[in-house]
C-alpha cells in the first residue's frame, strides 16, 4: 500500500487477527526449523506496519477462544501482546477445533458493525489447518458484510516438525522442556503435525478472503492483496455504508464557487461607483477654512 492518502485511509479501518494458538503452531518447520508461531508473529506485525493508523484486536483459540487485546490503535501493546503468545499448556490440551473462534469473531465483528458501521473489517486468519478435535469443524462462516478483506494464512510444511511441550512455566528452547510424544501408534516417539492446506483454503472460502501460505522471508505484498481500504470503499451498490462513495466535496466546490462569483460581482459593483460622491466632502473643509479666516479678518478690523 502506498501513497499518503492510502495510508490516511487506514485510520478508519479495523483488523482482526485470529491466530491458532493449539500446540501444532509451534511445530518446528518455519523457517529454519524454527516454530511456526515465530511467523505467525512476524506476520502479524508486517501487517500493522503497511495498515498504520488502523485499529487492531487480538484473538486466539486452542480448545477456547479470547480476546487477547480489544481493538487499539497502539501497536506497541500489539507488538507486546504478539510477544507473549504461547501455545497451550500441554496437559491442558485435550483437542482443539480451526474453527473454534468463529462464534467469538462474529461477535467481535458485530460489535465493530454496529459501533462504527463506516469502517471496513479486515479479518486475518493465521494457523497450519491442524483439526485436533474429533469433531468435524463447524463453518467458520460470517454474516454477510461483516468481513470487508484480509487473508488467511498458512504456516508449516507437509513433512511437519515437532513439538516442544508447553509446561506452563518458562522453558524456551534451552531443553528444560520435552517434545510431545506421538501417542496414536505403538512406535512412539516425537509427534510430528504437518500443515492441512485443503482446510485452510476452505476456511478462507467461508470468509471470503484469499488463502497465502507464508515460509520464512516473504514480501509482505501478498497478505495485502485483499486489504487495500480505497479498494473496500468501492464495494458494488447496496453493499451498505461500507461501500458508500464520499461525496461531499461536490457540494463544498459549489458552495465555493458561488461564493467567489458574489465576491466577483461585489467588487465590480464597488469600481463602478461614483468616485464624484468622494469629492465635496474633500472641497468642502477647505472653503469652510476660507470662511473663518475672513471672519477672524474682519473682527480684528
Amino acid at each position: 500500500m502506498a501513497g499518503g492518502s492510502a495510508q490516511a485511509a487506514t485510520t478508519d479501518v479495523n483488523v482482526f487477527f485470529v491466530v491458532d494458538t493449539s500446540s501444532s503452531i509451534v511445530a518446528e518447520d518455519f523457517g529454519n526449523r524454527s516454530p511456526r508461531l515465530e511467523g505467525v508473529r512476524q506476520d502479524i506485525m508486517a501487517i500493522a506496519g503497511e495498515l498504520a493508523g488502523a485499529r487492531f484486536s487480538l484473538l486466539t483459540f486452542d480448545s477456547n477462544a479470547v480476546v487477547r487485546m480489544p481493538r487499539t490503535t497502539d501497536t506497541t501493546a500489539l507488538d507486546t501482546a504478539v510477544g507473549v503468545l504461547q501455545p497451550q499448556v500441554t496437559t491442558f490440551s485435550k483437542g482443539s477445533s480451526v474453527t473454534a473462534a468463529r462464534k467469538l469473531l462474529a461477535e467481535r465483528l458485530r460489535a465493530a458493525r454496529d459501533s462504527h458501521p463506516e469502517r471496513p473489517r479486515l479479518v486475518y486468519y493465521l494457523g497450519d489447518g491442524e483439526q485436533t478435535s474429533a469433531a468435524a469443524p463447524d463453518a467458520i462462516k460470517v454474516d454477510g458484510g461483516l468481513a470487508n478483506g484480509g487473508a488467511v494464512l498458512g504456516y508449516g510444511m507437509a513433512e511437519g516438525g515437532r513439538m516442544q511441550e508447553n509446561t506452563g512455566q518458562r522453558s524456551g528452547n534451552d531443553g528444560g522442556a520435552g517434545y510431545i510424544q506421538d501417542r496414536t501408534s505403538g512406535s512412539g516417539g516425537d509427534a510430528r503435525l504437518v500443515i492441512d492446506e485443503g482446510r485452510l483454503r476452505w476456511i478462507a472460502g467461508q470468509l471470503g478472503v484469499p488463502y497465502v501460505h507464508r515460509s520464512a522471508g516473504d514480501a509482505v505484498a501478498p497478505m495485502m492483496q485483499a486489504a487495500d481500504p480505497g479498494e473496500l470503499r468501492r464495494a458494488p451498490e447496496g453493499a451498505g455504508l461500507d461501500g458508500r462513495t464520499e461525496l461531499y466535496w461536490i457540494f463544498a466546490s459549489g458552495a465555493f464557487l458561488l461564493g467567489l462569483r458574489e465576491a466577483f460581482l461585489l467588487l465590480r459593483h464597488w469600481r463602478r461607483l461614483p468616485r464624484a460622491q468622494a469629492i465635496p466632502n474633500a472641497q468642502a473643509i477647505p472653503v469652510a477654512q476660507e470662511g473663518t479666516a475672513r471672519q477672524a479678518e474682519e473682527a480684528r478690523t
